[in-house]
């Protein structure tokens, strides 16, 4: 069994030896300078403390765009970098996903806003570019990952064509600093349940439709745009992620990091009628205010997917029904190591899929944990220690790492 206190080290013939693994620091609220460097230096150090690391921790940063706005008037960027490298805290990749307050008290639609038809979307992932550019290596590579365009029913057919003529400019901006200064920088567009792009499907007919065209210079989209591959967002859409994968590779898309997440799954078809009505009120009990929980439910039957763009509104129709019926899979990201509690289950066996996909693949360097739920969670799955919850996450998927060949 591996040590609780430390990660294993993989050999050096291990598949994941050269990838950075790390986790998101959009579980800290970070709407202002002082309040992100406040909780990394309460939680992101002390997660490097108990993992017993020889070498810097590595972190994936998500700061408000008005935290960002603030570095770039205040010229924090080298003075910044220091301070990480003084707690030993290397930025990998960056969040670029929520722009508003993500912990303010209702997030819900708004962290969708603004989306990429909208000019300050652009504006604020071309700062991100130029703060990832001044924290990594000449020799790293840098992500930054981003919304899916938008919310689908905010997001018309000529938002899409202005929201990808946005991302081709960023394209040609992070071409361009990667001739610069050496530094290899792509965006990672990340389809989630709900929006524009949600599906494997919608991704590969928006490359073809919007980046790929002959009119359009598709080297630097290729390269620079790339896929953010959400595991708990493919299992709630029910995708065939060795299909997924599969697919991108033949339409020439690449992912450039795989965020580990880990949804809620259950059955309600394999419990008996008296467990039915046990599990939703246990379901029931994620219900919270701050974060949508988009819900799919599969009929067992036909096939057939009913979604639901909040956990709420799924329980309330099962309730009107009379009885919830189908496997639902809900995008409320439980920790990762997590496999049942009560009569509810996860999708813990979409992350040892996808680590088995992903070992022979060495062209994706970056994993980040993206359990940014923590404090939302039902009081009885909280830790007490924040910190204590991320390295326990980071440790079991070392772990998970190091067995997968």
């Amino acid at each position: 069994m591996a040590d609780p206190r430390k990660p294993p080290t993989p050999s050096d013939a291990s598949p994941f030896a050269d990838r950075v693994v790390g986790y998101c620091t959009n579980v800290h609220p970070g709407a202002t300078l002082d309040q992100m460097r406040r909780h990394l230096e309460r939680h992101a150090v002390e997660v490097h403390r108990r993992l017993g690391l020889a070498g810097p921790l590595p972190i994936g940063l998500w700061l408000s765009a008005q935290a960002v706005s603030q570095f770039i008037a205040d010229g924090e960027f080298q003075r910044f970098r220091q301070w990480l490298d003084e707690r030993a805290l290397s930025v990998f990749t960056i969040n670029g996903f929520p722009y508003h307050d993500f912990h303010e008290k209702v997030v819900k639609h708004r962290v969708y806003e603004p989306n990429w038809a909208d000019r300050e979307r652009d504006r604020f992932t071309l700062d991100l570019m130029a703060l990832l550019a001044s924290l990594t290596s000449r020799s790293a590579e840098g992500s930054i990952s981003t919304l899916p365009l938008g919310w689908k029913p905010a997001m018309d057919d000529r938002s899409v064509i202005t929201a990808a003529r946005r991302i081709r400019r960023v394209a040609d901006a992070l071409a361009e600093t990667t001739l610069r200064t050496g530094r290899r920088m792509h965006l990672d567009l990340e389809p989630e349940p709900g929006c524009r792009l949600e599906t494997c499907d919608d991704v590969i007919r928006f490359f073809e439709q919007h980046l790929l065209r002959p009119q359009y210079d598709a080297a630097p989209n290729l390269e620079h745009v790339r896929i953010c591959h959400d595991i708990c967002h493919a299992a709630v859409m029910f995708e065939d992620q060795a299909e997924v994968f599969r697919r991108y590779d033949s339409a020439g898309i690449r992912v450039g990091k795989v965020q580990v997440s880990n949804a809620i799954r259950v059955d309600f078809d394999a419990l008996s009628p008296p467990e039915r009505p046990e599990a939703l009120r246990e379901l029931k009990a994620f219900e919270e205010d701050r974060y949508l929980h988009q819900t799919c439910i599969r009929d067992n039957v036909s096939g057939t997917i009913t979604f639901h763009e909040d956990l709420p509104l799924a329980t309330r129709a099962a309730e009107e029904k009379g009885e919830p019926t189908g496997e639902w899979r809900i995008h409320f990201h439980v920790p990762i190591s997590l496999e049942s509690f009560g009569r509810l289950g996860t999708t813990r066996d979409f992350i040892d899929e996808c680590l088995g996909i992903m070992a022979p693949r060495n062209d994706v360097k970056h994993f980040e944990v993206e359990t940014y739920a923590w404090n939302v969670l039902p009081p009885e799955l909280r830790k007490e220690d924040l910190a204590e919850g991320i390295a326990e996450e980071l440790i079991w998927l070392r772990d998970r790492m190091a067995r997968t060949t």
